[in-house]
């Protein structure tokens, strides 16, 4: 009845659930894997894999959900994920619904009989990470889960019901944990304000796992400024409920500005919130061949900055690592060498003395990525982080 109920709904609800993508007959490429049996299945999921070539044992897994109407294949195909999974190796899932489900193929983020911890769609994933370790022996203490829309919603109930499973997680165009528990709940909260304080938004994600005392995921949230199917709020409400779940403030630790229009505000390293100036509902990409850049335009993948990058380096899967580099014991540094995926705190000065960073007209910008720093002075503190030798991005926050 549940589905049914959707089925009859869905005129309604389709301006604000749907991300257009290819047909459900529409077979995955030939570098998806469909693995058929890979245990308790109560959602009734498809589990489709992508794993690099030579890909060693002790890496790490991504989980990627697909948006309404789209497919694994699809999200496979744009968001960029595979071609990072490539050159930072790590095995990725791509689950997958259906029609059976949902009228619109939408992850069930909205009712607690799919998307809470031990039930239906939400074990199903659970299911196929374990299945993923035990195929390629994977890091248990380095699973990441994302999303698009529908996906980004499911993705925030998993960081919820299962922190023990997953390190952290990126929310594109999503939704807050748990905001609605029916249908009618699921469209106020996509246009809405919901009106909770931080703390109410928190209770949501401790009520799924009572009693859980281990360290909670952190979350990089999506959202951009012109989406009129889930709407900004969401964006704000996501970074008030994961600060909340951390126990850090509200309030930014650092503030930078990034390709594509993109504003990136960290808290306390825990959660990052990118805000896309007049970007609609999508998963945002940036084509080419650069070192920051993935990914290709499609229905709702949205050309300006690799979210799928920024996300990956906020996980820490470009250093290998899971965590972000130590920082320095100082604030300047003359170190003039370091490996890529070093991340260097330092004043603007020390920067370019190091060659990190070149000045000019009295103004500091990062070498290769030309990032404005601001003054060239030994006041201003900026971290950089090598993502290949010599182009150094902002990485404010993130060591």
């Amino acid at each position: 009845m549940r589905k049914l109920a959707f089925a009859g709904l869905a005129a309604i609800t389709a301006a604000v659930l749907t991300t257009v993508g290819v047909a459900a007959a529409d077979p995955p490429p030939s570098s998806l894997v469909q693995v058929p049996d890979f245990g308790a299945n109560p959602g009734n999921l498809a589990m489709y894999t992508y794993t690099p070539a030579g890909l060693g044992t002790g890496r790490p897994v991504v989980v990627a959900l697909h948006g309404c109407t789209q497919s694994a294949a699809d999200y496979h195909a744009h968001s960029g994920w595979p071609e990072l999974a490539d050159r930072w190796r790590f095995e990725m899932v791509f689950p997958q619904t259906s029609t059976a489900n949902n009228s619109l193929k939408c992850f069930t983020w909205f009712d607690p009989a799919d998307d809470t911890r031990g039930k239906g769609e939400a074990a199903s994933i659970k299911s196929m990470v374990d299945k993923a370790v035990a195929d390629h022996g994977s890091d248990r203490s380095r699973v990441f889960v994302t999303g698009l829309s529908a996906g980004g919603g499911m993705a925030a109930d998993l960081l919820a019901a299962y922190p023990d499973v997953f390190a952290g997680g990126g929310i594109d165009a999503g939704l807050p944990a748990q905001c609605a528990t029916s249908i009618t709940q699921a469209s106020s909260c996509q246009q809405n304000d919901q009106r909770l304080t931080p703390a109410q938004w928190a209770s949501k994600v401790k009520a799924q796992y009572p009693g859980y005392g281990g360290p909670w995921p952190r979350v990089a949230i999506w959202q951009g400024t012109g989406d009129y199917t889930v709407y900004p709020v969401n964006g704000t409400e996501l970074r008030d409920q994961w600060t909340a779940v951390h126990g850090v403030s509200q309030t930014p630790t650092s503030t930078q500005s990034l390709p594509g229009g993109t504003t990136l505000t960290t808290y306390a390293d825990k959660v990052q919130l990118y805000s896309i100036a007049g970007m609609g509902h999508g998963t945002a990409v940036d084509p080419g061949s650069g070192p920051t850049q993935c990914g290709s335009t499609g229905a709702y993948f949205l050309a300006g900055i690799c979210s799928s990058y920024y996300t990956g380096v906020f996980f820490g899967l470009d250093n290998g690592s899971g965590t972000t580099t130590p920082p320095p014991t100082t604030s300047t540094t003359t170190t003039t060498t370091a490996p890529a995926g070093t991340c260097v705190s330092a004043s603007n000065y020390a920067h370019t003395q190091a060659g990190r960073a070149h000045q000019s007209a009295g103004q500091t910008y990062a070498n290769g990525s030309n990032q404005a720093m601001g003054l060239w002075n030994t006041f201003t503190v900026h971290a950089l982080r090598e993502t290949s030798p010599g182009y150094w991005v902002l990485a404010d926050g993130q060591c």
